[in-house]
Parts: C-alpha cells; sequence; structure tokens
C-alpha cells in the first residue's frame, strides 16, 4: 500500500473550534456517531470519518465531502455520544466553513462573524435612507397619503425603482454567488467519482424527497423537525408566490397596493406569514427544547432564525399598523421590514439560508454518483 502523508491544517482546525464545533477533541473514534444515525447510507457512512478528517484538520477532503451535507442534523449521534463530542454540531460548522469556502466573495466569513454585524446591517439601511431622506420622509407628515387619507407604503417606498431595481439587484447578486459557488463545489465532488446515475432522474428525486422532507421522519431526538422544516418551507414557497403575483398585478394589470384583504393574493401572503410564524416558533422551540441532547446551537444558526423572525414579525406589524393607520409606528416598522428582507436575501449565499442550495446539490450528486 502507497504511503500518505496527512498535512494537517490547523488554522481549519481552530475555525471547526471557533464555529459550533468546540467539543471536536473529544472524539476517540468509538463509532457510535455512525452506528446511531438512520440517515447515513451504509455505503461509506458518516459522521465517523468526518470526524477523523476534522480532527486531523483534513481540509479538502472534508470540505468536498457531500456527506456533510446529506446529514440533517438530527443529533441523534450527538445525543449517543459518550465522550460529548458533539458530531452533529462539529458536522454544522464544517457546513458553515464550506459555504465560506465556495463564497465567491468575503461576505461568506463576514455573516458569520459577529463583530460585522453592524456593518452588514448598515449596508441596507443606509441604502434605504438615502431613499427616503431626500424626500424628507424622516417627518412622517411630509409623506404622500392615499385618496382617502391612508397609509401607502409604495408612496413611501416607490415599487420602481427603490423596491424592485434594490431587491432585483440583490438578488441576481444572490444568484451569481450560488452559481459559481455550486459550480466549484460540483466540480470538487466529481474529481474522481465514475458517476454512473441519470442527472435529470437525480433532480427529479431530489425534489419529490425534498418536497416532503422524508429524512427528517428517520431522526429520533428530533424528530419534531420536520414539521417545523415544513411549515417554514411552504411558508417561504407562499410568500414567493405572492411576491410574483404581486408583480404580475403591478406590471400586466397595473394593479398596485395596498390590496382589500380578501384580494386572492392578500389571503395567501397572510397565510403565508403566519405559516411561518409558527414554523419558526416551532423550530426555536424544537432547539431549546433539545438542547442538552443536539447542542445549543451556533451564532450562524441563531443569526438565521432571528432575521426570519424579525422579517415575519415586522411584516405582520406593517400591515396592522397600517390598517390602524399609525403612521408613526408603521412607518419604521415598514422600513425595518425591508431592511431584514434585503439581509436575509442579498446574503442567502453566505448565510444558513445557502443550507437549502448546497444540502439540495449534494442530495442530487449522491443520486447521480449512486451514492445514496
Amino acid at each position: 500500500m502507497a504511503e500518505q502523508v496527512i498535512s494537517p491544517d490547523l488554522k481549519f482546525v481552530k475555525d471547526i473550534l471557533s464555529s459550533g464545533g468546540e467539543d471536536l477533541k473529544k472524539c476517540y473514534q468509538c463509532s457510535t456517531c455512525t452506528v446511531v444515525c438512520n440517515v447515513t447510507p451504509d455505503n461509506k457512512p458518516f459522521p465517523r470519518k468526518e470526524m477523523m478528517y476534522a480532527q486531523w484538520g483534513v481540509r479538502d477532503k472534508l470540505i468536498s465531502n457531500p456527506d456533510i451535507w446529506l446529514c440533517h442534523q438530527c443529533s441523534d449521534c450527538t445525543a449517543n455520544c459518550p465522550r460529548g463530542a458533539k458530531p452533529g454540531e462539529v458536522l454544522g460548522a464544517v457546513r458553515k466553513l464550506a459555504i465560506e469556502h465556495y463564497s465567491p466573495t468575503p461576505l461568506s466569513s463576514m455573516v458569520g462573524n459577529p463583530k460585522y454585524l453592524l456593518i452588514l446591517f448598515a449596508i441596507p439601511v443606509l441604502l434605504f435612507l438615502s431613499y427616503i431622506v431626500p424626500k424628507g420622509y424622516l417627518d412622517f407628515s411630509a409623506i404622500p397619503r392615499g385618496e382617502d387619507g391612508g397609509i401607502v407604503y409604495s408612496k413611501f417606498m416607490p415599487v420602481f425603482p427603490q423596491i424592485d431595481v434594490t431587491f432585483g439587484a440583490a438578488a441576481f447578486f444572490a444568484l451569481i454567488c450560488f452559481v459559481v459557488g455550486i459550480k466549484k463545489y460540483w466540480s470538487d465532488m466529481s474529481a474522481g467519482v465514475n458517476v454512473q446515475g441519470n442527472i435529470t432522474d437525480s433532480i427529479k428525486e431530489t425534489i419529490t424527497e425534498i418536497l416532503a422532507h422524508k429524512r427528517f421522519e428517520k431522526c429520533n431526538v428530533t424528530k419534531d423537525r420536520k414539521t417545523a422544516h415544513l411549515l417554514v418551507f411552504y411558508a417561504f414557497v407562499g410568500l414567493a408566490i405572492t411576491t410574483t403575483w404581486a408583480i404580475v398585478y403591478l406590471y400586466g394589470f397595473h394593479y398596485d397596493s395596498p390590496y382589500p384583504l380578501y384580494d386572492p393574493l392578500k389571503l395567501l401572503g397572510n397565510a403565508s406569514a403566519l405559516a411561518l410564524l409558527y414554523g419558526i416558533t416551532l423550530v426555536t422551540g424544537n432547539r431549546l427544547k433539545n438542547a442538552d441532547k443536539a447542542g445549543k446551537g451556533s451564532y450562524f444558526d441563531w443569526l438565521f432564525i432571528t432575521v426570519v423572525y424579525a422579517i415575519v414579525v415586522t411584516g405582520i406589524l406593517s400591515e396592522l399598523f397600517r390598517l390602524a393607520n399609525i403612521a408613526i409606528l408603521a412607518y419604521p416598522t415598514y422600513f425595518t421590514h425591508l431592511v431584514f428582507v434585503f439581509f436575509l436575501f442579498a446574503y442567502a449565499p453566505f448565510s444558513k439560508m445557502a443550507h437549502m442550495v448546497y444540502r439540495a446539490t449534494a442530495m442530487v450528486f449522491a443520486k447521480y454518483s449512486k451514492r445514496d
């Protein structure tokens, strides 16, 4: 057998420890984690080998490994680890570092670091202030009202060009970052792998699996996560449909907001918002309930949860304050809502939200290469 020389990347090990995998060094390779995992396939099971790579600092083998994404962080491994090494938390830290590795911009390391939080929020705050300050809209009495004297957010922040151009540019930027990162990740996964499957069938099977969240059914410690994640997932789908619907209304029929509460678009939007609020509350409750067994989660995890909470709460309050015609509360709340929405989507390729893209890619590759 040919000798292999391993050159540990000590900085990578330190990065894992500081990103939520601080208990990594407790692992003594007993393989309990792999034995209790119901998600891992029989062929090349995880997470024992990933824990070994992490301890040794074998960065390249770990970052490009699809198994770090096939792990759904059920935390059965963490709950049953006799040494308290928390494999689920370690893989969560590795996924964060993988997102940073495949990001084409330094923003990824900034999003995962709390010391940059104010800077990241300052960008959308200053951007939106540049729209309203020149018009004197910091004085709420100067903001144009609707014909009935009611609050109309599109007069405070016009849909075109401010909203559409700003969020369109943010979405395009996020899309390009995702494409660049995923292309590089796929290339790394494919290196030296004999691909045997059909890419179209692999994509179809992955979509079907994601829509049903089937793998969550195999979790034991955090089995309640399926309901919570389904609610959050389909709430985002509903809100995406609502946004697209509003664009059709505006540019196809010249029908602008505010819409009556009985409008189908409004019904879908409000139902999706309530589903998102309930879903993210379940996510939070499950994390707190299982903190002793599954780990408390990292800053990276809680930042995403907090931002989603802020979006849905400010969105609901914006509507309530508008209906109540309380300008002094409505406009600052709507402004805050826009800031958090921008934060979520502009920084999506660098945050926990990137999981849905990288995990889906790993699942497609696993089926395509007959790995799964």
